[in-house]
Order: C-alpha cells, then structure tokens, then sequence
C-alpha cells in the first residue's frame, strides 16, 4: 500500500515542488531524483505571476460556490431519493433504483448534447426594471453549472446501501410515536448517516470541482467561469510551466483539504458497507 501510495503522490510532489523553480531547473533535473527536492532558486515568482495574468480569485469563487452548491444540494436531493427507495414502500420503487443503477455506468459525455439542448430552452426568473421576467435559456450563470448535477445517481446508491443497512427497528419506533416519513428522515436517518454524507460530499465537491466539459459547452465570458476552464485560458498567457505548476497546485489544494477533512469518515463509511446493524 505504500507502494501504491508513493506512486500517486509523485506526480502531486513533483507538480507543487516544481511551482515554485524555474523552467530551466525544472528541466535540468527532470531524469534525476533532485526533481522532487527544492532548487536554490525556491521562489513566489511563479505564484505572483499566476495571479498577475489570470483572474485566478474570481475563477476560485465560482468554483466555490459551484462546488458548495452542488454538495449541500446534492446531499438533500439523493440521500431523499435513496429514503424513498431504501425505507418506504411504492409501486414501482425497484424498477427506479434498477434505472438508477444503470445511469451509474453512463457517461456524461453521452448525456452532454441533450442537456445542452435542454437548458438552452427552459426559462430562468429575473428582475428588470422592477418587473418579474423569463428569460430563455440557462447559459453564463451559475445555476446551469448546478442544477443539472444535483442528482448523482452513484450517491443516490451509496445513501440507498447505507440506509438499507439501518435497523428497520429504528422507523418503527418511530412511526410508533407519531413520527412521519419526513421526521424519521430528519431525526432518524439522517444523524445516523455521517459517513455516507461524507463520502458523497467528498463524491460530489471532486467532480463538481474538476468540471471541464460543461463550462467550456455552456459559459462564453469569464464572469462565471470556474477554474478547470480557466487553466486553458491560463495556457493561452504563458509559456512558462513553473507558472501552471504553480496554477495546477492552487487549483489542486482544495481538493486535498476536502478529502483529508472528510478522510475519517470516507474511511468509515468504505469500511463499514455491507455490515448489517
């Protein structure tokens, strides 16, 4: 494992030790172990001139609140979905998860164009001169980078194992004291979820954070532009690769805090699937 583990973490060393060389010392050691070792000419230039030729803070305030959007609203909308499926009783219920678990194995890209078109014609409220206005089309904004990756159909089956593992004993309990279905999902269920939210928080923060394809498909200007896009912008300014070491490490660390954050209660959650009770 550890093996394993210094493998993923070289290229993440060498990416945030390199930010901070220039280009000709990266290049100088790159067939040799001192790659991964600081250079006497350890400096901010790199990071300094990232900020100085894109609009890298704006860029990380979309990708923010994107991000955070996505991961409170997404927590809300499929650990609902798997409560229906794994804790009530409808017609119908099995032949939804059976669609849910199929949609696991389909590619965004597939679903890509029809989306587009999708978005391109549903209306949007907005206020105009006092007066409440549709307007049609979701493009340059940050719902269009939202609304459609609420529902995860991956974290919609992590909450429906995880609830399913639930002693039933704790709803019946429940609905013996008057508790109805949306209080033994709030007061019951959900307390009792800490690891699988947390996996589907790190599950929703990693993918709505490494966003590339919409954004480029569905935002023209740099009002809401997230920073995945932004990186290619960034290619466009420099020729310097200590430079986008340096933008590639800042856009990186975020999601190493989300994880190590969550890390205990990922682990908890992998560790404890499939134990009953």
């Amino acid at each position: 494992m550890s093996a394993i583990g210094i493998v993923f973490i070289a290229p993440l060393l060498f990416m945030f030790i390199s930010s901070f060389k220039s280009d000709a010392a990266i290049f100088a050691n790159l067939n040799r172990w001192s790659a991964y070792l600081p250079s006497a000419e350890w400096s901010m230039r790199n990071y300094t001139a990232v900020f100085e030729k894109s609009d890298l803070p704006s860029f990380l305030l979309n990708s923010t609140l994107i991000a955070a959007l996505v991961v409170v609203g997404g927590v809300l909308v499929n650990s609902m979905l798997a409560f229906s499926i794994a804790r009530m009783r409808w017609r119908g219920r099995n032949l939804l998860l059976a669609l849910v678990v199929a949609m696991v194995i389909v590619p965004f890209e597939v679903i890509a164009i029809p989306l587009l078109s999708l978005v391109a014609r549903l209306p949007w409220p907005a206020i105009e001169h006092g007066r409440l206005v549709l307007h049609t089309g979701w493009f340059n904004s940050l719902h269009v980078q939202v609304i459609p990756f609420l529902a995860n159909a991956f974290c919609v089956f992590l909450f429906y194992q995880f609830f399913r593992d639930i002693p039933p004993e704790l709803d019946e309990a429940a609905k013996m004291d008057g508790a109805g279905p949306w209080t033994v999902y709030a007061r019951i269920i959900m307390p009792n979820s800490g690891p699988v939210i947390a996996t589907a928080a790190i599950v929703l923060f990693i993918s709505a954070w490494n966003q590339y394809l919409w954004p480029i498909m569905v935002i023209q200007g740099e009002a809401f532009r997230p920073v995945q896009p932004g990186i290619q912008q960034f290619f466009g300014r420099t020729n310097s690769w200590g430079q986008i070491m340096a933008y590639a490490s800042v856009i990186t660390l975020p999601v190493l805090a989300v994880f190590l954050a969550f890390q205990r209660q990922f682990v908890a959650s992998v560790a404890g699937a499939g134990v009953k009770g």
